[in-house]
Parts: C-alpha cells; sequence; structure tokens
C-alpha cells in the first residue's frame, strides 16, 4: 500500500483552507458598496418640541427609531410600536424624520398616513424633497442560511445621525407564536398572535431598540427583505425567558408591501 507523504497531506489542508476563506470573503465582498447605495435611504424617526431654546435656535427633540424610505421618496416605513405612543398636544410635540449624516443631518416634518398594529408596522409621510427610496423585495421568504444586512440607529442619535451596518444569516423562519406548554403560562400577547400567526425571520445578528424599523436586506443588491423587530416579536416569542435573548427578528417584507398596496 502506498503512503501518502504528510508534507502532500498538510498541502491539501492548506489548499482547503485557504479555499474557505477566500469563498467566505467574498460572501460578503460588495457589502460596502450596498451600504453605500442603503445609507441615504435609512432615517431616524423621532419628534421635534418647537419651542426655541434660549440662546440658540435648534428645538429640542426625541428618537424614537429608525426607518427607511419607500415608495415616492416620501413614504417612510417603520415599526408601529415606534410611533404608537400619542403625542404631546400641550407641548406642541410634532413627528419628524431625520434624514442626511452628521452635521448635514436635516430635520423633515411627518405625518402617519396607514398602520398595521397585527404586523407591527407603520407608514409615514414626510414634508419636503424626495430621498432615495429602497426596493422592496418579492413575497417569497429566504431560505435559512442566506446572508443579510440591517442598517439603523441602534443606539439612537446620542453620538450623532450615523447609520450602523449588523450583518449575518436568517437562522430560522419561526412562527410568531411560540407554543406554550400549558394555558397558565400564555400572555396577552401571545393569545392575541395566536389568532392570527405569521412567521417571522430569525437572524443570527445583533439588533438594539434603536434598530427597531431598519430596513433587513439582500447584501449584494439591498433590496429590502424584512424589518427589524426588537419588541413587538419578543413579547410574543420570549416571554417566559427570564433575561432577554440576543436573537434577534425581523418582519417579512410582503407586509410591508400589503401595507403599500403594491404586489
Amino acid at each position: 500500500m502506498t503512503r501518502t507523504p504528510m508534507r502532500m497531506i498538510w498541502r491539501s489542508l492548506s489548499v482547503c483552507l485557504l479555499t474557505l476563506i477566500l469563498s467566505g470573503g467574498s460572501l460578503w465582498a460588495g457589502l460596502p458598496d450596498t451600504i453605500d447605495k442603503v445609507r441615504g435611504s435609512v432615517v431616524g424617526i423621532g419628534s421635534i418640541f418647537p419651542v426655541k431654546r434660549l440662546g440658540g435656535s435648534t428645538p429640542p427633540l426625541t428618537f424614537k427609531g429608525t426607518g427607511f424610505v419607500v415608495g415616492n421618496g416620501r413614504q417612510v416605513v417603520t415599526n408601529y410600536h415606534v410611533i404608537e405612543k400619542p403625542l404631546d398636544d400641550k407641548k406642541r410635540e410634532k413627528l419628524a424624520i431625520f434624514s442626511g449624516k452628521g452635521k448635514s443631518a436635516k430635520v423633515h416634518m411627518a405625518k402617519i398616513v396607514a398602520t398595521d398594529p397585527d404586523h407591527d408596522l407603520a407608514l409615514l409621510e414626510f414634508v419636503g424633497p424626495a430621498l432615495p427610496a429602497l426596493t422592496l423585495g418579492n413575497n417569497k421568504l429566504l431560505r435559512e442560511g442566506e446572508n443579510i444586512a440591517f442598517t439603523g440607529f441602534p443606539i439612537g442619535i446620542v453620538l450623532g445621525l450615523n447609520q450602523v451596518t449588523h450583518r449575518g444569516i436568517v437562522s430560522v423562519i419561526t412562527p410568531i407564536v411560540m407554543p406554550a406548554l400549558s394555558s397558565k403560562t400564555l400572555t396577552a400577547e401571545q393569545i392575541k398572535r395566536a389568532r392570527a400567526p405569521f412567521n417571522v425571520y430569525q437572524l443570527d445578528a445583533m439588533a438594539y431598540p434603536g434598530n427597531s424599523g431598519s430596513p433587513v436586506y439582500d447584501v449584494n443588491t439591498g433590496v429590502v427583505i424584512g424589518v427589524i423587530n426588537s419588541v413587538f416579536v419578543k413579547k410574543t416569542k420570549e416571554a417566559m425567558l427570564r433575561d432577554p435573548s440576543a436573537i434577534s427578528y425581523a418582519i417579512p417584507v410582503k407586509y410591508v408591501k400589503k401595507l403599500l398596496n403594491v404586489k
């Protein structure tokens, strides 16, 4: 029997390892260009109090979540829970979106034009010049293991209006309602969702409360496949967990298209 020299074995292993490294890197090779294309469409959602500060003209503002531009360039999709809380009329609080980056950031007055509380989605419309709109994907669910990225404001605008991107894969497509061991463990949210169940994406990338409403997109094309949701889904799926998990979820884009009444 002919023995294979150790040198040849190590050479083969080295070639295989190099191939894996190169192929892994190529999976994300187009992401920087995609981020450049997507960034201008990702906006902050918040409110302003149009009362001039002493010694300055910048009105106080609050940050509520992330959104992204669609349709005619003046429409913005976000999570319903981001804008659910009523505005304070006594303080003349107004809904607004924040576009741009850093010192070039701009404030646009906005209004709510449609909501879908069952899928935690909302459609806003703002006043001013149109912004680049993102392309929405088709209604077909992605396969588990496909590469995705999402861009938003994970810690709000504390450090300025600077979008942050995370990347990962679709870990699993899972029902929004997790089966309960007994009726005693069911929460009000679980009971409500059980009446109209649907599937969501579970992602292996970390999302934070400020990411709510961020677009989840194809890493090569920037086509939107879902909307990050950190609050709505977890109240339903992870109510039995003592500590919140690091799992992130996204609402499939087909519900966004339904909200927009597009095919």
